[in-house]
């Protein structure tokens, strides 16, 4: 008996793990949840009606009766290569890339196929036209780059990658169907801009050729330069010595000048002390006549005084008049004299003797005469 609820209920729980297993899958079917990442805008339709739209929504859903649509909004990138021939028929390679994202999903949503494939869990499009997009975009790219290059010569186009993806983004930016898609160009670059091998080659021939041009150019305008400025050197060399010897001319010349001023100066001085002696001298020309007057009167005086006491003494006798000059001399001057006398009248006598006494006394006697 027990045997047989044992067995009846290992039956009944493998049966509702059954209708467990049935109900959730269909239940996963029917009824889903979805969660969409910030940069994704959603419609979801149901009987063709919106009825719930954003970015990054989150929401269970049915799925017999509900269409996901799922626009992308954030910024992608559409690299692209092509061939153009410039102007002069050269051969180009142009490499580059395209920065978009859409701005209006509601207009991307109407020209494109987003609807999400809710069959499969990983939510695809069900559709290939998402990756249609930049291809879009590519292409008209490619017409608007193509409309930019045809006009440029080789030369021009190498180094005016700038230029033309300005121009190429301006075009592309106000481009109908760009508008229409409701893509906004973000941004249109063009990495390069290249020939082909055996053009390059040429150019790199030619532009070193004209590199070497100029590094010729360079060294001959270099040494023209150095030359035109060992003149300018020597040209100033020359001028500082011209303005030395006008310095040291202008120097002799202020020496001169002085010597001459000096020389002058000394004239002066010369003719003021040659005018000052003659002064001198006629002051002493004066001085003398008066001296000789002076003295010429003093003379007369004294020649009237002797005259005078010469007719005093005129017949006054001899002898009287050595007395009176023998009055006030001394006994030296009289021995003197006394010796004088025997000397005028030397032939009269016989002998003289001068005993020691006599000649020390006279001796003595010259002694003081000579002391006072």
């Amino acid at each position: 008996m027990e045997m047989e609820w044992s067995m009846t209920l290992l039956v009944v729980l493998f049966a509702l793990a059954v209708v467990v297993w049935l109900v959730r899958k269909l239940v996963w079917k029917l009824v889903r949840f979805a969660k969409f990442a910030p940069n994704r805008h959603v419609f979801r339709y149901r009987s063709g009606k919106i009825t719930a739209e954003g970015a990054g929504l989150s929401f269970f859903y049915f799925a017999p009766t509900t269409t996901l649509v799922v626009v992308p909004v954030g910024s992608e990138d559409a690299p692209f290569m092509l061939s153009e021939v410039s102007s002069d028929f050269q051969e180009l390679t142009l490499q580059g890339q395209i920065t978009y994202r859409i701005s209006e999903p509601a207009k991307a949503a109407k020209m494109l196929n987003y609807t999400l494939d809710s069959e499969q869990k990983a939510l695809g499009y069900i559709s290939e036209d998402p990756q249609k997009l930049p291809e879009r975009l590519v292409n008209l790219a490619l017409v608007v780059i193509k409309g930019a290059v045809k006009n440029l010569s080789l030369k021009e186009a190498i180094v005016s990658s700038d230029e033309v993806a300005r121009s190429a983004h301006q075009a592309l930016a106000g481009h109908e169907m760009v508008k229409a898609l409701g893509v906004e160009i973000l941004g249109l670059s063009i990495a390069a801009i290249r020939p082909n091998p055996e053009t390059a080659k040429a150019l790199e021939a030619e532009t070193r050729e004209e590199i070497l041009k100029e590094s010729d150019q360079a060294i001959f305008l270099r040494r023209n330069y150095a030359v035109e400025q060992e003149r300018i050197i020597r040209e100033s060399e020359l001028n500082t010595e011209i303005a030395v010897e006008k310095k040291n001319r202008e120097i002799q010349e202020n020496k001169l000048e002085t010597q001459r001023f000096a020389m002058k100066k000394e004239l002066e001085m010369e003719e003021e002390r040659l005018a000052f002696q003659i002064q001198q001298e006629e002051k002493n020309q004066a001085l003398i006549d008066l001296k000789t007057r002076n003295d010429k009167a003093v003379a007369d005086a004294r020649a009237y005084a002797l005259k005078a006491v010469i007719a005093a003494y005129e017949n006054t006798k001899p002898d009287v008049l050595r007395v009176l000059a023998n009055a006030g001399l001394d006994s030296g001057h009289l021995l003197a004299q006394a010796f004088q006398g025997i000397a005028d009248q030397a032939e009269k006598i016989g002998s003289l003797n001068i005993t020691p006494d006599l000649l020390n006394a006279i001796v003595a006697s010259s002694s003081r005469a000579k002391a006072k």
